[in-house]
């Protein structure tokens, strides 16, 4: 049996034991990809990113849930790109561009007084038809068809990973969330492995734009990820696409983690372009802690 130090960052705050916790395992050139998956299962975290060399960008991630790799994750990038720079392993770059399962993007970075922020660019954002069950999908986050806001519509979403955009109609009804992910696949026809991203446009924070949870699939080994990137940012999409369709540029912050005790906050930037819609989100991270891990 081998040992590996994977450092923890919580991503999206800028305090330890808020925001998404993510493990980062600096230089994973020598691991194969079920040795990564490994890791990722015995860390626990919802995800683990493993940071590689690349042919095509200034490095490579790649993304573990304990249960399966996925193809981009907003949190663990922030994570594993605040640790790279803060750790001097970036040889003073401000910005850098990161080989992912979706193609390359670029991040970039912001010194804010003592706050480190990265601006990463997800992938462009699609959206499929949900023909689902209604009563369904609100009794599998313990809720009721009525708490659904039916004024906007529920969709699945990607900017680089696929989640079902669920309107909600009013703040409260967050509390009374539930989630039995072991009913989202026979729900979810269309898309089995998606997650669930339950928001509404009433925040607890008057900074805030928009308020959500995030409920993983039961392929990924989770339950509910705290503070989550890919799907804040394809709500940007979103917001351009259904809630605003005359607009052509959005710029606003997700608060998310509250009923988890793991508040944290993401900043969303949407603009339509001739090729299709740009989205970006920022934030920053904080270290906590090394975890020696056996593999």
């Amino acid at each position: 049996m081998s040992e590996i130090t994977v450092y923890h960052y919580d991503a999206f705050a800028s305090t330890p034991g808020k925001g998404n916790p993510a493990g980062v395992v600096f230089g994973a050139d020598h691991l194969s990809e079920s040795e990564m998956q490994l890791i990722a299962h015995n860390v626990g975290f919802n995800e683990t990113v493993f940071v590689l060399g690349s042919d095509t960008a200034d490095l490579r991630l790649r993304y573990y849930t304990p249960g399966h790799e996925i193809n981009l994750c907003g949190h663990a990038t922030m994570a594993s790109l605040f640790g790279l720079k803060t750790r001097g392993m970036l040889n003073g770059k401000t910005s850098v561009v990161i080989e992912t399962n979706v193609g390359n993007l670029p991040i970039r970075f912001e010194q804010d007084g003592e706050t480190l922020r990265m601006e990463m660019k997800q992938d462009q954002p699609r959206f499929l038809p949900f023909n689902g069950d209604m009563d369904r999908l609100a009794a599998s986050m313990g809720l009721r068809a009525s708490d659904i806001d039916p004024t906007a519509p529920i969709v699945y979403g990607s900017t680089g990973t696929w989640t079902l955009l669920i309107p909600i109609r009013s703040l409260e009804a967050f509390d009374r969330m539930r989630p039995d992910s072991q009913l989202f696949p026979d729900i979810l026809l269309e898309n089995p492995k998606s997650s669930l991203h339950p928001f509404c446009m009433e925040a607890h924070d008057l900074s805030a734009f928009m308020h959500a949870r995030h409920f993983s699939s039961p392929y990924s080994g989770t339950v509910e990820d705290p503070v989550t990137g890919t799907a804040s940012g394809v709500m940007g999409a979103y917001y351009l696409t259904y809630v605003q369709p005359g607009q052509s540029h959005a710029e606003f912050t997700v608060e998310q983690g509250q009923e988890i005790g793991r508040d944290g906050r993401v900043g969303v930037k949407a603009q339509k372009t001739a090729q299709g819609m740009e989205i970006y989100i920022h934030g920053t991270a904080v270290f906590v802690r090394e975890l020696v891990i056996q593999y």
